[in-house]
C-alpha cells in the first residue's frame, strides 16, 4: 500500500478575498507538493482576523500530515500571522534573537525600527525558516510552516524546507484524449470504470482553445498496476464509442 502524506494549505490576507492580489501561490505549491508525494487535500483562504487565523490553523493542523501557510508575516499592522500562530499553539511570541540577526544582515543601524522589528516576533519554541531574497524569516512551528505571501519569498522558503519533509508516494497521472467524443457519450461507461477503481482518481475535463473543443480524460493514482488497469479499460470505452459524435 503507498504512503499518504497529506497537507493543506492556509492563504492568509484580506487583499487576496477583495480581489485587489490575484493570488498566485496555490497553483505553484500544489504542483510542487504533488511532485514530492504529498497531497494537498485542501486549500482555505482567511481575512486578516485572528479569531478566524487560529481556527482555520487547530482545524487544518489536527486533520493533515503539514499544514503550509502563506501571507501576513510582513512590518504592517495587519500582519498578524505570527500571533495568531502563538495562540493557537498556546506559546508566548517575542523578538527572536535569529531574526533579528538575519534582519540586521539586510537593514543599516538606525533601519531597523519598531515596524521593521514585528518581522523578528517569532513563537516560542519556532525553527525558523530562512529567507535569502529579504532576510525576514518565516518559522516552522509543530506541523505547520508559515512562510511569506510574496510569492518569489514563499518560493524560496518552499525549496528550503523541501528537504524536511516526509515525502509519500508520488502520484502517478495519466492523460487520456477523447478525441470527437462528447462527455455525454462516455459518462456512463467512466462513471463504471471509476467504481471498480475506488482507491483512484479519475475525472472528465472539457475545454476549449484555438483548436476548437477537446475533452481530456485524466487518471490519478499511486499505485501502477491500478492506474494501468483504468487506463486500459478507459483506452477500449473510448475505443468502442469512436465514430459516434452526438452532441452533449
Amino acid at each position: 500500500m503507498a504512503v499518504s502524506v497529506t497537507a493543506a494549505l492556509l492563504i492568509i490576507g484580506d487583499e487576496i478575498l477583495t480581489g485587489r492580489t490575484k493570488d498566485k501561490n496555490i497553483g505553484y505549491i500544489a504542483e510542487y507538493l504533488t511532485g514530492i508525494g504529498i497531497d494537498l487535500r485542501e486549500v482555505r483562504i482567511v481575512p486578516d482576523v485572528e479569531e478566524e487565523i487560529v481556527s482555520a490553523v487547530n482545524a487544518l493542523r489536527s486533520r493533515y500530515s503539514y499544514l503550509f501557510t502563506t501571507g501576513g508575516i510582513g512590518p504592517t499592522h495587519d500582519d498578524i500571522t505570527a500571533d495568531s500562530m502563538a495562540r493557537a499553539f498556546g506559546v508566548g511570541i517575542g523578538h527572536d534573537p535569529r531574526a533579528v540577526a538575519m534582519l540586521q544582515e539586510r537593514y543599516a543601524p538606525g533601519e531597523l525600527n519598531e515596524a521593521r522589528m514585528r518581522m523578528a516576533r517569532i513563537p516560542d519554541g519556532a525553527d525558523l525558516i530562512e529567507n535569502p531574497i529579504s532576510k525576514a524569516p518565516g518559522f516552522r512551528i509543530g506541523n505547520v510552516y508559515v512562510m511569506a505571501g510574496v510569492p518569489a519569498i514563499m518560493q524560496a522558503m518552499l525549496d528550503i524546507v523541501a528537504p524536511t519533509l516526509q515525502a509519500g508516494a508520488r502520484m502517478i497521472i495519466e492523460t487520456i484524449e477523447a478525441e470527437g467524443l462528447a462527455e455525454g457519450l462516455y459518462a456512463e461507461g467512466l462513471s463504471r470504470i471509476a467504481a471498480a477503481h475506488p482507491d483512484l482518481s479519475i475525472g472528465s475535463y472539457p475545454s476549449f482553445s484555438a483548436s476548437g473543443f477537446r475533452n481530456q480524460i485524466v487518471v490519478r493514482g499511486k499505485e501502477p498496476a491500478a492506474v494501468a488497469s483504468a487506463t486500459a479499460a478507459i483506452h477500449d470505452l473510448l475505443g468502442r464509442l469512436k465514430g459516434d459524435r452526438a452532441p452533449l
